[in-house]
């Protein structure tokens, strides 16, 4: 049965946490606990690196601008969802849906390279190809007409999953979406393959075997967290495509937009020994 072309429309409906009543309580708390778990972590890290001079370094300006990507990410859609269990209306605004859419080789050269005034330019660039990016796809779907199916089979909005609903022709945003994945996506997927093809080479050429041990626990747990958010993006996107399972596809989307964003802290930063001394003076 074919739906009508709906215009001016201002909500979307997300798909239900879980229809269990007794479970809702549980989930609650549990995301709410995520939630706060991962602003509290990210936040910690910030405030190290700022008020600790000897973490005035690239590598921990790139961390702390981790830590406040992750945060930002975090609070676009845990928070919606929270709102949503709690009041049990699985519904977003369209502004709202928007919005959700929009959220080394040389070592002793390495500091006379990535000098404060190429790591500010760095983090700029990154940010104004994402806001551009992500304006870019708000901007496209604006232009699309909806039909009166307009339930979304995920717990936030997602530009692919809100694309599917649309009546009128989505050739160039399915484009512009392979585009922006592919060069998004496959560069630094790409680049991070490279640079540890580099660290593990180096590594091995180590003569102390606690060192390779060392080196290669600190490099295991960054590719869990860069396996898990590749992995579970490109099985969700799979899933989607070739399954009707929304449940189980929107379960495996929390593991990339949830997950990452709380183990950051604890993989890249609070296992390091001069991040530890930082929080014990910030702390103390």
């Amino acid at each position: 049965m074919g739906h009508r072309n709906k215009t001016g429309v201002s909500e979307f409906l997300l798909l239900e946490v879980t229809e269990d009543p007794e479970l809702k309580p549980l989930l609650f708390i549990l995301f709410l606990c995520i939630y706060l778990v991962t602003i509290l972590g990210n936040l910690l890290i910030i405030l190290a690196v700022s008020s600790d001079s000897h973490l005035h370094t690239p590598m921990y300006f790139f961390l702390s601008n981790l830590s406040f990507t992750d945060i930002c990410l975090s609070t676009t859609t845990i928070p919606k969802m929270l709102v949503n269990i709690q009041a049990q209306n699985q519904s977003i605004t369209y502004t709202g849906c928007l919005t959700q859419v929009l959220a080394i080789c040389r070592p002793l050269r390495y500091t006379v390279i990535m000098n404060p005034h190429l790591c500010g330019l760095l983090v700029l660039l990154s940010l104004c190809i994402n806001i551009v990016d992500a304006l870019l796809h708000s901007l496209m779907v604006l232009q699309l007409t909806f039909c009166t199916d307009l339930d979304i089979p995920l717990f936030f909005c997602e530009v692919v999953q809100v694309i599917k609903l649309a009546c009128s022709d989505t050739l160039i945003n399915n484009i512009l979406i392979y585009f922006a994945t592919s060069v998004f996506g496959g560069i630094p997927l790409c680049g991070i393959i490279f640079s540890y093809t580099q660290i593990v080479s180096s590594v091995l050429r180590m003569p102390s075997a606690g060192g390779k041990y060392k080196a290669f626990s600190t490099c295991g747990s960054h590719l869990s967290v860069v396996s898990l958010f590749y992995g579970t993006g490109l099985g969700v996107y799979i899933s989607s495509a070739l399954t009707n399972s929304s449940r189980n596809t929107a379960v495996v989307s929390m593991m990339y937009t949830v997950v990452p964003q709380m183990m950051n802290p604890f993989i890249y930063s609070l296992r390091n020994r001069d991040m530890k001394g930082a929080l014990r003076k910030l702390m103390g």
